[in-house]
């Protein structure tokens, strides 16, 4: 048996080697039809450690070299690797963050707590305004993520209204007194983040009826279109991503997969 396997293996491998040295693959680069879009290959920016504060944000006075209180060597970095867009505020942050605390003067905005990080202070000093700013400076697309785990659609669509409405309304002219006359363009904005998980222990089926919900009031307030991004499961459940993609996926543009 040893000797005709031996056999079938020295008759077999010369063929094989003879097939591989013949084949030949031809990849016709201009003939392609479908291009990878580069905003798969997004950043991510939470208020983590020093993700955000002394990573990227040290402020005006620092002793860190810095543009407009932004690190300088990280904009330089970030600007050199040409990223596509930037997510913002979290995470497990996101679910949690209230936008009107990162607004209006850095000295009279509110300390808050972040319940999902150390327990640690947040001044809120790194706002709407200053990631926006940020994403300008690196000249990346911001991509927000909303608060769906503890907020609420009103919560929600106010914050849209605040970035990206030209016209003569309270929240528009607030951003105007903040600092910012015309709107920002939102192209991504995400809907619920890990709401299997920190997002709010949702179920599969819980969270697609929020989202169709929270969908419905995530509107653009400009001329720029809203890329509505729904939160995807980790590693492989699919069955959660089926679900959602199943009971809503007629109302969202993507589906954000977290595989780790």
């Amino acid at each position: 048996m040893k000797k005709l396997f031996l056999l079938l293996a020295l008759t077999l491998f010369p063929l094989s080697a003879q097939v591989l040295a013949q084949s030949t693959i031809i990849v016709n680069v201009d003939q392609a039809e479908h291009t990878i879009s580069e905003h798969i290959y997004g950043q991510f920016a939470e208020h983590l450690g020093r993700g955000v504060y002394e990573g990227i944000w040290v402020g005006l006075d620092s002793n860190i070299p810095n543009t407009e209180g932004y690190r300088t060597d990280v904009l330089e970095a970030l600007q050199e690797l040409q990223i596509p867009n930037i997510r913002w505020p979290g995470g497990c942050f996101a679910d949690e963050y209230d936008w009107r605390d990162g607004i209006g003067p850095r000295s009279e905005r509110p300390k808050t707590v972040n319940t999902h990080w150390g327990m640690v202070i947040d001044d809120n000093s790194f706002g709407t305004h200053e990631f926006l700013r940020f994403t300008e400076l690196i000249n990346a697309e911001p991509y927000i993520s909303a608060n769906v785990g503890s907020g609420t659609p009103a919560q929600m669509q106010d914050w849209l209204e605040y970035m990206t409405f030209s016209g003569d309304s309270e929240l528009a002219n607030l951003r105007r007194i903040n600092g910012r006359e015309e709107p920002w363009d939102i192209k991504f904005f995400g809907i619920g983040n890990e709401s299997w998980g920190c997002g709010g222990n949702m179920t599969a089926d819980y969270y697609a009826d929020l989202y169709r919900r929270y969908q419905t009031y995530a509107k653009s307030f400009n001329d720029t279109p809203l890329y509505k991004i729904a939160s995807g499961m980790y590693d492989v459940e699919y069955e959660w991503t089926e679900t959602v993609m199943r009971e809503a996926g007629n109302m969202m543009d993507a589906i954000s997969l977290h595989y780790y």
